[in-house]
């Protein structure tokens, strides 16, 4: 039963892979883009997939090492922008309503990236690059609020380039191997909550502190 479905996990991943690599083996450096872009208009694309087949796919020549980084980060920013503009142009309600229409998406996706963005502001935006779900939904609060535009590319560039980086340099070095990398996804996705958790426990520690010693 368990070789069952683990060669039916291995032909659905199969599957997705194989798309990526004829895409960016029929357009190049712009195929890597598509693929990572979409991963923000649709959620259940997995970048944690794809980042690594794109440094296997230069890794053999395709492209360079550099042109992966740029064509990956650049579609990760224009996908984070168009959703951004979706909430900024339709406002919240219209936007949910929109949004929890998609395949496989859920209204507690939507609610739990505007709580994110409530509680941590521009920490939300960078950080939010690095975990699932939370990828893909974070720039329509950040629209809905109007969040400075400026404010938000530079925050999206680079929040995408840095976990971008690190998934393709590690698919190019891996090479055939690439897809080890999306084994140890998760748990890095983990460090960087945990991480955020922790920051956010100090700066509350600290306010508290503040405000107990204004009162004496």
């Amino acid at each position: 039963m368990n070789s069952l479905v683990a060669q039916s996990d291995t032909e659905s991943l199969d599957g997705l892979a194989g798309w990526t690599v004829d895409l960016m083996d029929t357009l190049g450096g712009p195929g890597a883009a598509v693929a990572v872009g979409l991963d923000n208009l649709f959620p259940p694309i997995p970048s944690e997939l794809i980042l690594p087949l794109a440094g296997f796919t230069a890794a053999q020549g395709r492209f360079s090492l550099v042109e992966a980084l740029l064509w990956t980060t650049a579609g990760s920013v224009i996908g984070a922008i168009i959703v951004y503009l979706v909430g900024y142009i339709f406002g919240r309600e219209r936007t949910r309503k929109f949004i929890t229409m998609l395949p496989l998406v859920k209204e507690s996706d939507f609610d739990h990236a505007e709580r994110w963005f409530a509680k941590h502001g521009t920490k939300a935006v960078f950080f939010g690059r690095m975990v699932p779900l939370v990828r893909s939904f974070i720039s329509v609060p950040a629209g809905i609020e109007r969040m400075s535009f400026w404010v938000f590319l530079a925050l999206t560039t680079f929040g995408s380039l840095l976990w971008n980086t690190i998934f393709v340099v590690s698919g190019y070095f891996l090479g055939a191997n690439w897809h080890v990398v999306d084994e140890y996804a998760g748990i890095f996705q983990y460090v960087v909550i945990a991480a955020i958790a922790i920051l956010l426990v100090v700066f509350v520690v600290k306010r508290l502190r503040e405000r107990r010693n204004a009162d004496v």
